[in-house]
């Protein structure tokens, strides 16, 4: 028989808490003990709560679920935080984990997905949605996938060169390297100019 974990849900949609709660509840051994609409509320119901696991989002008003669950680490190491997003972008994967996470499991998935997600993290693993987990198992970005000059764009990126410095060694105008700078993180899947920034310096190629 299944030990009771008890959960504390923290989403800023009173809707989405009580689908959450409604199919949890529906397994005999999770116990959903608090729910929270943002970090400080989560923070102020871990302290006075027996809380085992945080189903956390990452879009909430004011402080995200990805700060939050950085919080949650360092006050309360104990808990394991689950990350449940409607996000699929590796980015806000690696950001979560970093922060602390201990899965990561996408909102449309299956209920059997987040009992299992549930049932991994308690045990001491880790849990990724299906398609994330495919995702992490192929490389980021193939070979042929950026075109020479954008591999060029890539590789002052990693120089650390501004689009105007940019601009100027590859004999381009600002809007066009902008534009390359774009379409390099479409075809990544990148979001943020910080994680474009690190993918370049991480995988840039240079002549020898």
């Amino acid at each position: 028989m299944n030990e009771t974990i008890h959960i504390l849900l923290v989403d800023d949609h009173p809707l989405v808490r009580d689908g959450l709660r409604a199919r949890l509840e529906a397994v005999p051994y999770l116990n959903v003990v608090a729910e929270a609409g943002g970090a400080e509320e989560a923070l102020e119901q871990a302290a006075h709560c027996k809380v085992d696991l945080v189903l956390m989002d990452i879009n909430m008003r004011g402080t995200s679920g990805i700060e939050a669950t950085a919080q949650f680490r360092a006050r309360f190491p104990a808990i394991a935080v689950l990350i449940l997003s409607m996000h699929d972008k590796l980015e806000y994967v690696s950001q979560a984990m970093q922060a602390g996470a201990r899965g990561y499991v996408l909102k449309d998935a299956p209920g059997k997905d987040i009992v299992l997600a549930i049932d991994t993290v308690m045990a001491g693993g880790i849990y990724y949605s299906a398609a994330l987990a495919r995702q992490l198992a192929r490389p980021l970005v193939q070979d042929n996938q950026l075109t020479v000059r954008e591999q060029e764009v890539l590789q002052q990126l990693a120089k650390g060169e501004s689009n105007k410095q940019i601009a100027k060694v590859l004999d381009l105008s600002v809007r066009t390297v902008e534009t390359h700078r774009l379409n390099i993180k479409r075809k990544l899947g990148i979001e943020g100019q910080a994680e474009l920034i690190k993918y370049a310096v991480q995988h840039a190629r240079f002549d020898p």
